[in-house]
């Protein structure tokens, strides 16, 4: 399937400042109905992984610091109309699944009813091996590291919208992996549902 959408181009600037989006941050489990628009969906997408510099040697920087600059982390966007991967090299994302994997997603996160509640869930998926190629055994650890700075630059994100999130870490690795159709290596680190507070 793969059907790339271009999404609109992130916002640099906000109201809110980093001071009152870390004074003002909570995990929120309860969420209004109203959809994620594509403008919030951008900004918090670019907020995981985005591309924030380019060089001329081609190497970019993105969101979040990563060990080696090895980018490890994929992030993926369940929603009711289907599953999407993103792009951080063109801020796109590729459709991989039609129709709405959120029940199936609150079952593997061991029946938490907010994870289906929420208009939209990010998973944070990592291929360990980029990073352990380089770092051996302690590139897990890296991976990990990664995985809270992106999860954290969500929060944050979240926030500035005046949306809700929590940081998800039970559930079922193999589950969500078979829910989402994940390629073997992409192994889920994080579930994170997104939405208006009610």
């Amino acid at each position: 399937m793969n059907k790339e959408i271009r999404l609109p181009e992130p916002r640099h600037k906000s109201m809110v400042s980093i001071e009152e989006a870390i004074l003002k941050r909570r995990s929120v489990r309860e969420f209004a109905s109203t959809k994620i628009t594509p403008e919030e969906l951008s900004q918090i997408l670019w907020a995981a992984q985005g591309i924030t510099q380019g060089h001329w040697w081609g190497a970019k920087h993105r969101s979040v610091p990563s060990a080696g600059a090895l980018y490890p982390i994929e992030i993926y966007a369940v929603t009711e109309d289907g599953v999407y991967h993103y792009r951080p090299q063109n801020h796109s994302t590729a459709l991989l699944r039609r129709g709405d994997r959120r029940k199936e997603l609150k079952d593997a996160a061991l029946g938490q009813g907010f994870v289906s509640r929420a208009p939209l869930n990010i998973v944070i998926a990592a291929v360990f091996e980029r990073t352990e190629a380089k770092y051996a055994r302690r590139g897990k650890r890296y991976v990990f590291i990664e995985a809270g700075h992106v999860s954290q630059n969500i929060y944050l994100q979240c926030e500035s919208l005046n949306l809700g999130t929590v940081a998800v870490g039970a559930f079922n690795d193999d589950a969500v992996q078979r829910v989402l159709e994940l390629p073997a290596d992409h192994r889920p680190i994080y579930i994170m549902p997104i939405g208006h507070r009610p």
